[in-house]
């Protein structure tokens, strides 16, 4: 099970307040989507109290995917005090993923 929060226009505001956000915007037909999913929830596992990690179903939430300029997916954004710090698109392996989230 993910300890991955999942994000809605409803709560997104509140959610990605917080001091680091990693926020993953997929799909579920998306291939490279459900490779990077299980990396996802191993970090969101791991760094649990340090970053709160959060999902975004493009095809539920179309809405947060315009506003954030979505166009490929997976991407990732790393958010800080509510703000984007960095952002990634594509498959990345577990040990990139955790430096973006260090250094982003």
């Amino acid at each position: 099970m993910s300890n991955a929060v999942e994000l809605k226009k409803e709560n997104f505001e509140e959610v990605t307040s917080g001091a680091k956000v990693l926020v993953d915007f997929w799909a579920g037909w998306c291939g490279p989507c459900m490779m990077l999913g299980p990396i996802v929830d191993q970090v969101a596992e791991e760094l649990e109290g340090e970053v709160v990690v959060a999902k975004v179903n493009v095809d539920d939430q179309p809405e947060l995917a315009v506003r954030f300029g979505v166009m490929t997916i997976p991407t990732l954004i790393l958010f800080k005090d509510g703000k984007e710090a960095a952002r990634s698109v594509g498959v990345v392996p577990k040990a990139k993923l955790l430096d973006f989230i260090n250094n982003g």
